[in-house]
């Protein structure tokens, strides 16, 4: 499975430039999926639903199915969280999976960059990130694109991946 990572610190511009290159890459006919890694508790379903009652219930896996779409809801119940590579082994067969996050994890990533966040870069520590989008010049090691740039961060991305 190709992967590559979107990362970066809180407000650089990570789920900006995740949802451009999915859409510049779709676009182009590859098959993409994605996995976005949240640091906080969060409830993709809602109090009253069937679905979310199951759960209460004591379920450790409820799957809400329609004729668009299905969604596999599992409660870790204090079972540790699925590593990154669990959690893909789950995954149907793509051309690539955009990760947003696991900033720990080791493959490759490129780092969303935001002056005005005051945040420094992860990038100069971390040989993982293989190059960073910006909205300001930057003299790193390695590649530097304007943020907003999605068609040459796309053609970066799938060069390295191999697509």
């Amino acid at each position: 499975m190709r992967l590559y990572g979107v990362t970066g610190w809180k407000n650089s511009g990570k789920t900006g430039l995740m949802e451009r290159l999915v859409t510049e890459i779709t676009g182009r006919g590859y098959r993409v999926s994605t996995v976005k890694h949240a640091h906080h508790t969060f409830d993709i379903d809602q109090p009253g639903r069937d679905s979310h009652r199951h759960r209460v219930a004591g379920a450790t896996e409820v799957m809400l199915a329609s004729s668009n779409r299905f969604a596999l809801m599992h409660e870790l119940r204090d079972v540790p969280e699925p590593s990154l590579e669990e959690l893909l082994g789950r995954m149907q067969p793509v051309d690539l999976v955009l990760i947003e996050g696991y900033k720990r994890d080791r493959h490759p990533k490129i780092e969303a960059h935001r002056a005005d966040t005051g945040n420094g870069l992860i990038a100069p520590g971390d040989t993982t990130i293989r190059a960073v989008a910006s909205d300001v010049s930057l003299d790193l090691d390695r590649p530097v694109f304007d943020l907003d740039d999605t068609a040459r961060i796309a053609d970066f991305v799938l060069a390295e991946v191999g697509l």
